[in-house]
């Protein structure tokens, strides 16, 4: 089974990317028997994007074959296009990918059920800093 998790790096080292669109790279693990058979990386094409940034990261997990992604918080166009085509979404846990990938090999990982943020460097639906339009 394949799962990609959002990253900040490359590799099993690197921390978890608390969001899913806009995250710099997605860490591809490859488990079989409840060991790290494969591991790659492929950068994030879509976190320069202005628009449309976690559609297209949706596009290129599921390019990869995944049946799984554990992220922070994943957002609902990103969302959505997950669930349609299959992939489990998992909520992660502040750590390494390595962290992350053990506790989804453990059955410790939360499903994602909902968009938007989770707790976890993700970024909210709200106006945020206080700094909201005053009438």
């Amino acid at each position: 089974m394949k799962i990609a998790i959002s990253s900040a790096g490359r590799g099993l080292d690197s921390q978890m990317s608390g969001i899913f669109g806009r995250c710099p790279y997605f860490v591809i693990v490859e488990i079989e028997n409840k060991k790290i058979k494969s591991v790659m990386s492929i950068a994030n094409r879509a976190v320069t994007r202005a628009g449309g940034a976690g559609i297209m990261a949706a596009q290129t997990v599921a390019n990869q074959n995944v049946k799984a992604v554990i992220s922070g918080a994943v957002g609902p166009r990103a969302f959505d296009v997950l669930r349609q085509i299959g992939i489990e979404i998992y909520h992660g846990v502040a750590g390494t990918v390595e962290d992350n990938v053990k506790g989804f090999m453990s059955g410790k990982l939360a499903k994602i059920t909902l968009p938007g943020a989770m707790g976890f460097g993700g970024r909210g639906m709200g106006r945020g800093l206080g700094r909201g339009r005053r009438f």
